[in-house]
């Protein structure tokens, strides 16, 4: 029996899409992104904006699947051969985003801009879409629950603020609970300083591993 491979403790992707345009020679290039999971998702994305950009000469695209970038295709639809889609999939995979598809639509505005000028002008479209978005980090972790004193619990909350761990949740009543999520690599030594910063007096309990991020300044899980 194959064993399933080793989940990877972090990656970059996109929260929320956007959109971004450039004006290039009288050409526009509206660059739409969106967060996908699958190639089927892609696929129905870039169905869904040559819908609706259906009057466009172009709409060339370019997604990265998979946590490891396990998939990657990428088309130039009509464009001279690698001037649209391969440079548009070099920038996803330049800013290690996972996860993503890009699609720049391109209006043709009469001039023609040579090989070099597609390559930058698709790349500058993509750039432009990643400007819009929120792109975050998604950590593995480990789901910990702590379990204290009132008199332990602030030196358990100045120890999670120094270390800057994420705080999901705390619960008072006749003792202090705090749970909070701590990436793979940062467990060991946190528990570590747990006990010494309340000489072994704090209860702590794994209850999981998941991914998550801070986006916009909020703690968000991810079921994967």
């Amino acid at each position: 029996m194959e064993r399933e491979p080793e989940k990877i403790k972090e990656y970059k992707t996109i929260y929320t899409g956007g959109r971004g345009e450039i004006i290039e020679k009288k050409s526009r290039f509206i660059a739409t992104i969106r967060p996908v999971l699958s190639e089927e998702e892609a696929v129905l994305f870039i169905e869904e904006m040559k819908k609706k950009y259906w009057d466009a000469r172009h709409n060339c695209s370019a997604f990265v699947i998979g946590a490891r970038g396990e998939l990657t295709r990428c088309s130039d639809d009509g464009e001279p051969c690698k001037t649209a889609g391969f440079p548009m999939l070099d920038v996803l995979m330049g800013e290690n985003l996972r996860n993503v598809c890009a699609v720049v639509t391109r209006y043709f505005g009469g001039t023609l801009l040579g090989t070099g000028g597609l390559v930058r002008a698709y790349q500058a479209a993509v750039r432009e879409g990643l400007s819009h978005c929120v792109v975050i980090e998604k950590k593995l972790a480990s789901q910990m629950r702590l379990s204290c004193s009132y008199n332990d619990a602030g030196k358990l909350q100045n120890l999670i603020a120094r270390q800057q761990i994420a705080l999901q949740d705390s619960a008072y009543t006749d003792h202090v609970e705090m749970t909070v999520l701590l990436p793979v690599d940062e467990r060991a030594g946190f528990e570590k300083k747990v006990v010494e910063a309340t000489a072994g007096r704090t209860a702590m309990e794994q209850m999981g591993a998941t991914y998550f991020a801070w986006a916009e300044d909020e703690i968000v899980l991810f079921e994967e």
